[in-house]
């Protein structure tokens, strides 16, 4: 096994876990100041990862159609975000419902759960400050999302979480660090970089775990479970909407973005630290592959 593929014992990583929750946690009610005035002129993403950027529909955008489109997916990732984080909530209490509750493993997946509710409350405020509506998903992720936090289990179960989680990580620190971005996004990116490192490690973990002796119609599922979920995250996070903020048809945006070489190469960015680990773990491969290159998180 690699070093990549090497757990911890459960209990020993859940012990961690639990003690990094209570050093390094947030209240966003507390911790971020929803009353600061945003900053004129400044984007809320940068600007090379709006999805229109370097179309001619960018070109033809003035500067501040650029911020207001920015601004609106941000809106739009953070109302997915919350349409993540509830299924993911939903799945982890499946996970855990008949376990042992006296257990680290147990108590810190309560953690993360609680976690993702202040998370949750987050973008909503988030949602609700910047005066932009809550997009979420369109009707058939919605409806896929139900199925999903109904029947989801096993490795695919936790790749899905993985999957959202790790792409919003890659983009929210390096939105983060970059100052020209509205410093309320960058709180929030901070605070959600800080507890989603946790997650990430929990759910890596249980991927790991949960391939060991699968059969292989058991595997064929599981890889194509992750590629659809892939999938979905990926041509989730901008609703179509956000486009008519600026006076794209939704249509037309969608179609411009999809076709946009910058956006599939942020789309292939953001997905870096994923790739090779659901490679490497065996999630990967037939028949999820054509879903996963329709992503956009990996090349054609």
């Amino acid at each position: 096994m690699s070093r990549a593929l090497q757990v911890a014992d459960r209990e020993k990583t859940a012990e961690r876990l639990l003690n990094s929750s209570a050093k390094n946690s947030y209240d966003p009610d507390l911790d971020i100041d929803w009353e600061a005035p945003l900053v004129d002129g400044a984007y809320y993403t940068p600007p090379n990862r709006v999805s229109l950027y370097g179309t001619q529909l960018w070109d033809q955008l003035s500067e501040e159609q650029r911020i207001e489109l920015s601004k609106h997916e941000v809106a739009s990732v953070a109302s997915n975000g919350i349409w993540f984080e509830m299924i993911l909530m939903q799945l982890l209490i499946r996970h855990t419902y008949s376990m042992d509750p006296t257990s680290r493993h147990v108590q810190y997946a309560l953690t993360e759960i609680a976690d993702e509710c202040r998370h949750s409350i987050m973008f909503a405020r988030a949602v609700e400050r910047l005066g932009c509506p809550a997009y979420g998903p369109q009707r058939t992720p919605h409806f896929l999302g139900r199925v999903l936090k109904t029947i989801g289990w096993g490795p695919s179960m936790f790749a899905g979480i993985l999957i959202a989680e790790e792409i919003l990580d890659r983009i929210q620190r390096e939105s983060m660090a970059d100052e020209s971005v509205q410093p309320l996004v960058r709180m929030i990116n901070r605070i959600h970089v800080l507890e989603e490192a946790r997650h990430v490690r929990y759910a890596r973990e249980e991927i790991v775990r949960g391939m060991e002796g699968l059969s292989k119609a058991e595997l064929a599922v599981h890889r194509y479970q992750a590629g659809a979920m892939a999938y979905y995250v990926s041509r989730t996070l901008i609703n179509p909407e956000v486009y008519r903020a600026v006076g794209i048809d939704p249509k037309v945006g969608r179609k411009a973005a999809l076709s946009n070489p910058h956006h599939q190469e942020t789309m292939k960015w953001s997905a870096e630290r994923l790739v090779p680990f659901v490679d490497e773990v065996g999630l990967l491969g037939a028949p999820g592959m054509r879903l996963w290159r329709k992503s956009f998180f990996i090349g054609k």
